[in-house]
């Protein structure tokens, strides 16, 4: 999943930024709130951790104008505000989840984590396909319940073609999820993650749908 970290403590910021990277994320971090608004304008992300206290811009004002363009990509605020008030005005602005720092890296993942399933309308935290098996929570993989070793990318591609089956999704949108800014890319890196993918779980395992991208059919086991 690709984050956007909108974040101005630069120590804090940092630490997220490596420590979400660990859990497979791919993440994008902005330090002011300008800079967030003009982002969300033209990029696709799929999650934000957003705080309150931003230069240039407040994180409620971009989470309003965000809300105000009919975006609804999930939005978790992060901040050293306790208040109710606080806490009110933030989910009335238009956010899904509100954590205070101090916090637990487990616990803010766990939160991003539910944050998906729920934008992605699906109850179950393991994401089951014709006898494959993911957990966001342990990053596994499994096949009949046989661990299949996969990279950090694999993950992050498998994760996002299975909560979309059905679904065509363009190399770009795949590339974005994979990869943030700054990151140095192949201009093939994403079909070699294909490919590897189809050799672990099959050549028809992914389709590919010409001059659009990829997609894996509709047949998700909700046993």
């Amino acid at each position: 999943m690709r984050i956007l970290l909108v974040e101005d403590d630069e120590l804090l910021g940092d630490g997220l930024c490596t420590g979400l990277i660990q859990y497979g994320y791919a993440v994008d971090w902005l330090k002011d709130g300008l800079s967030a608004d003009q982002a969300l304008k033209t990029e696709t992300f799929d999650l934000i951790v957003l705080d309150l206290g931003l230069p240039k811009l407040s994180g409620i004002q971009v989470l309003q104008n965000l809300r105000s363009r009919g975006i609804t990509i999930p939005v978790l605020i992060l901040t050293a505000r306790e208040s109710i008030a606080d806490r009110v005005k933030g989910l009335d602005s238009g956010a899904d989840d509100y954590l205070t720092k101090p916090f637990d890296l487990d616990e803010l993942c766990a939160r991003l984590r539910a944050l998906q399933r729920r934008f992605s309308s699906r109850a179950e935290p393991v994401i089951s396909y014709k006898g494959i098996a993911l957990d966001p929570a342990s990053h596994t993989v499994t096949v009949n319940n046989e661990i299949i070793n996969v990279s950090r990318r694999e993950f992050s591609l498998l994760h996002k073609l299975m909560e979309n089956a059905g679904r065509v999704l363009s190399r770009e949108h795949l590339a974005q999820t994979l990869y943030g800014w700054g990151e140095d890319v192949d201009s093939n890196a994403l079909e070699v993650h294909i490919h590897n993918l189809r050799k672990k779980f099959g050549q028809d395992f992914i389709r590919t749908i010409r001059g659009i991208g990829y997609m894996i059919d509709k047949n998700i086991d909700e046993s």
